[in-house]
Parts: C-alpha cells; structure tokens; sequence
C-alpha cells in the first residue's frame, strides 16, 4: 500500500503534466484518418503503431514546449501553475521525456513503413519547432495548423505508404482547423504575450480583425473535408456529420465573438467537435449507401 501509493502519485503528476485529458481533440482525427486510409476497419498492428507514434509525437511536444517556455509560462497568469513554471528544477526529466518518445516515435514510424520513417525528421521540426515561433513571428497559430496536419499526413504514409490526393487535402484540412483552433487560444493571451512582447495574430492585428478569421478558417476547412468525403468516396452519412460539425464550429464562434478572452467554453466544444467528425467517417465507411 506505502509503496503504491507514491508510484499512483508519480503517474498522477505526469499525467498533469502532458494534460492527458487533452488526447481528447486531436486522438478522434487520426482515427477517423486511420479509417479511411485502411478503407475500412484498420488491422490491430496498424493501429496500435498508429496510436502510439501518435501519443509519442504529442508526448514530445508538449514536454519540450513546456521546458522551453517555462519562464514565459510563469510570468503568463494562464499558465503559470504549470509544473514546470512552478519548479523549474524538473527541465532535465522533461527533456529527457521528450527524447524518450521521439525515439518512440521514430520506431513505429519504421515499424509502419519506408516513407512515414522519412516524414520523421519533418514531424519532429514541427511538433518540437513550434515552441519558439512566437519569439519572432506572428504566425504561431499556423504553426500549431501544421502541427495538426501532420495527423492525416503521417496516417496516410504509415498506412499506405503513399500520400494520395485525399491524404493531402485532408492535411489542408486540418491545417485550417488547428490554426483556428489555437486562434482561440491566441485571443484569449492577448493581454499577456503584448505584456511579454510575444508575437501572435490577436496581438499583430488586434481582436477585431482577429475575430473575423475564425469562421473564414472554419469555412475553409469544412469545405476542405467536404472535399476530402468526396474523394475518398464516403457515403451520405459523412456529409450529414460534417453538416453537424459545421454548426457545431459555428456555435463555438460564437461564444468567442460573445466573450474573446473566454476561451474554456469554446474549449471544451472541440472535444465534441472532433467526437462529430469521427462519428462522421463512421457513417461514411460503414452507414447507408443512400
């Protein structure tokens, strides 16, 4: 009992600190892109390396962005009761970490196939490169859209082999999606990355004008996936759900033109935004031919 209940606090702290809960936005993507690219149900070695090179490249990001903004991140009210802006003594173990699942990575890539192990090197500049964006650019948030793309890209390559049309408009796609996304974000530390001279579009081009991107980017890539259902040669059932996630998307706007600086709401809707989409490609594959 004494001993496992340090061990149950240990796995509790590092859960905390890579926000599991959070697998909840993106982990529905790469398995609805797992769908489609297996034309079906995927085979379970599939998709266990799948999912895994998945967590190991989110594991990776997020320590090593944690240990590089550590001191931006305490002096961000946001953020500042993450781990390691409260004690920034634990930076060695989060690199390491982050080195620990990148090797991780890189074995299920090679696991998958010869081109989602060449993609490797792109996907760790992405998901580790991010961090220092917003020290000389206003373009994080299109950034962390590339990081999401990386989801059908990598999907596609690991289980094909190839990148198909689909493959990347799909990244398009979530190019569009993610970057909205962090706008989100981005609207809602306005105030405090102008206080820290940051860098981001609310900050560049203010709320106003910010705002207006939200739903253009929303639109952009709902028809993207429109296209990408057409391509792939879903049923009607898929179009009916990202019907869904277009109100879906368009409810979530709303609530930041309502509140700009109240993000948790809109937050909180992406996670029932990505369970749409993946019910969706659900329909696609397995629903009535119409």
């Amino acid at each position: 009992m004494a001993s496992g209940a340090p061990r149950a606090a240990r796995l509790a702290g590092l859960a905390r600190f890579l926000e599991i809960q959070n697998l909840g936005l993106n982990l529905p993507f790469v398995l609805a892109f797992l769908l489609t690219a297996s034309g079906g149900w995927p085979s379970a070695r599939d998709a266990l390396l799948v999912v895994l090179a998945f967590v190991a490249a989110r594991n990776a990001g997020h320590s090593f962005n944690r240990w590089a903004d550590r001191e931006l991140d305490a002096r961000n009210p946001r953020t500042a009761e993450r781990l390691l802006a409260r004690s920034p003594s634990g930076g060695r173990a989060a690199l390491g970490f982050a080195g620990a699942n990148a090797v991780l990575l890189v074995a299920c890539a090679a696991l998958l196939s010869p081109l989602a192990l060449a993609l490797v090197p792109v996907a760790l500049l992405l998901v580790l490169g991010y961090s220092y964006t917003k020290r000389f650019t206003s373009l994080t948030t299109v950034a962390l859209g590339l990081v999401e793309a990386i989801a059908p890209a990598g999907v596609y390559a690991g289980v094909r082999d190839a990148l198909p049309p689909a493959a990347w408009i799909a990244a398009g796609a979530l190019l569009a999606w993610g970057t909205a996304f962090e706008l989100v974000h981005s609207l809602g530390d306005r105030a405090s990355d102008s206080a820290l001279g940051l860098r981001s579009i609310p900050v560049r081009l203010g709320e106003a004008r910010s705002l207006r991107l939200l739903p253009a980017l929303h639109a952009v890539a709902i028809a993207l996936l429109a296209w990408f259902g057409w391509v792939a040669a879903l049923r009607p059932g898929y179009f009916v759900g990202l019907a869904a996630l277009a109100a879906g998307a368009a409810v979530a706007d709303g609530w930041v033109f309502a509140r700009p600086t109240a993000t948790r709401r809109p937050f909180r809707m992406h996670f029932v935004l990505a369970g749409i989409f993946l019910a969706s490609v659900l329909l696609g594959l397995f629903g009535p031919m119409g």
